[in-house]
């Protein structure tokens, strides 16, 4: 599978900045041996300029003294003539906004503390449909659309090098779906056939009853990637979320992460607690 652009973008920035310090520059340095501003060059470097063109990044490569020969040369400017390659996701781009959908394609890990529902990769089409009407979505046509995208997009989960998901759901998001019964005994059969038989789906579930905990600031997903790109943090809002990539940000996560796995039931008793929930 082809990276995303955003994928290709944090790529390049991470070899741009690596690049730069292996010359010995400055970003204020640079900048003004190219006759940039340091706006410019800063935007490149982080990713925020989407399009930074093949003579631009020729440019930089020659004031950081990269030579031609050097294979890591031409990978460079692959990089660069596909960053505005199309995914799959363009299709949908009035239903999903931003760039998680872009980046979840390319993780190559996601860890996910859920605290108010299922997580997207791991719902059936009859609980995204539901979650879309809950959307205050009204159009049929327009909520078929968003439960085909959702579905898409757990593909990641299946073919020759699926995506790692490890799951924490907090119990009382599955008990939200007691009052539609047939839907809730759908989603908790899936989950367990997922962790059952899955062996790069992990799910936990936070008991209610283990108080509060280290999750009562709210849900998020740390996002692992192939190298140079490191990981993100994402945190959902209504229209689309926040992304976090310091490391000092993204560290605080993991420990978080890691708290919240502790305070939930461990794999073995998760699979007997959903069973029971449907049983009852």
């Amino acid at each position: 599978m082809a990276a995303s652009p955003t994928i290709r973008r944090r790529q390049l920035s991470a070899i741009l900045r690596r690049m730069r310090k292996e010359a010995g520059l400055s970003l204020e340095e640079a900048a003004k041996r190219l006759e940039w501003s340091r706006a410019k060059l800063g935007h490149i470097e982080t990713g925020e300029r989407k399009k930074p063109s093949v003579v631009e990044i020729r440019a930089l490569m020659h004031e950081y003294g990269v030579d031609p020969a050097d294979p890591q040369y031409e990978a460079v400017l692959a990089l660069v003539r596909h960053a505005q390659q199309r995914g799959w996701w363009t299709r949908y781009d009035d239903i999903l906004t931003g760039s998680y959908v872009e980046l979840e394609a390319e993780a190559t890990s996601i860890a996910n503390y859920e605290a108010f529902g299922i997580p997207g990769l791991l719902q059936t089409p009859d609980l995204a449909r539901l979650m879309q009407r809950a959307r205050l979505w009204r159009d049929p046509e327009d909520i078929q659309r968003a439960v085909d995208a959702r579905m898409r997009r757990q593909q990641i989960l299946t073919g020759e090098n699926p995506t790692q998901l490890w799951a924490v759901i907090e119990e009382h998001a599955l008990q939200r779906l007691a009052g539609a019964p047939e839907v809730m005994r759908e989603q908790v059969e899936h989950l367990i056939e997922l962790a059952d038989s899955s062996s790069h789906v992990t799910i936990q579930v936070l008991p209610t009853d283990a108080g509060v905990h280290a999750g009562a600031t709210g849900p998020f997903v740390i996002m692992e990637f192939a190298e140079p790109a490191g990981p993100i943090v994402y945190l959902e809002t209504y229209t689309d979320g926040l992304y976090l990539e310091r490391e000092a940000e993204v560290a605080q996560y993991r420990r978080l992460w890691d708290h919240i796995r502790t305070s939930a039931l461990d794999e073995e008793r998760t699979i007997p607690y959903l069973k029971k929930m449907i049983t009852r």
